[in-house]
């Protein structure tokens, strides 16, 4: 990170975005999703519409910012893997270093189940998720020196594998173990389907 992307308006940055987004789920929460109106989010963040406007294209955009940073956050675990690791186990290994580092997976699950009940927030969180897949691409290039089809195969995944972990884990709460513990067998799956290949 530069000095810029560092400095004190990259943090205000930083805090006004979260606020916008945790307005969002505040009134989701309170209301559901058919309550969000951009109007009530910046009221209720403290903001302008116009300035609520400058951070997100939309009340959707504000609701899925949580997936949008926990995303990031994997990325940047991944980035940060030895170079050593191949990329399935690096991915699988920054996915078990997130789900351990205390964030609050249960309301997550929640924002997941309202996201997928409704057609503009579910819109919002693909857009999200592609994005990400992205950058997972990119990493995996990086890490395989190939600008060719195989990191955008194994990023694509590495991503559904996550998402299958937790779907797993919403579908079935009473196993042991929680999101991590899903996570490891639904990676151990595809290790094993890719025969340590990846």
């Amino acid at each position: 990170m530069s000095v810029a992307e560092s400095g004190p308006r990259a943090r205000r940055v930083a805090r006004t975005r979260a606020a916008l987004a945790a307005a969002a789920l505040e009134i989701v929460a309170e209301r559901g999703f058919r309550a969000l109106t951009v109007q009530e989010i910046a009221d209720r963040a403290g903001v302008s519409r116009r300035t609520f406007s400058r951070y997100f294209a939309g009340r959707e955009d504000a609701l899925v910012e949580p997936v949008r940073d926990d995303c990031a956050r994997i990325n940047a675990a991944l980035a940060a893997r030895p170079a050593d690791e191949r990329p399935v186990v690096a991915y699988r290994n920054a996915v078990l270093d997130w789900l351990g580092s205390g964030a609050p997976h249960e309301a997550r699950a929640e924002l997941l189940r309202t996201v997928h009940a409704e057609a503009p927030a579910e819109a919002a969180y693909q857009r999200v998720i592609a994005a990400a897949e992205d950058r997972t691409a990119e990493i995996f290039a990086d890490r395989l020196g190939a600008d060719d089809l195989r990191p955008v195969v194994l990023a694509a995944a590495c991503a559904g594998a996550l998402r299958a972990a937790i779907r797993w884990w919403q579908e079935h709460p009473e196993e042991d173990g929680g999101p991590q513990e899903s996570a490891r067998r639904a990676f151990d799956v595809l290790a094993a389907e890719l025969g340590g290949r990846a």
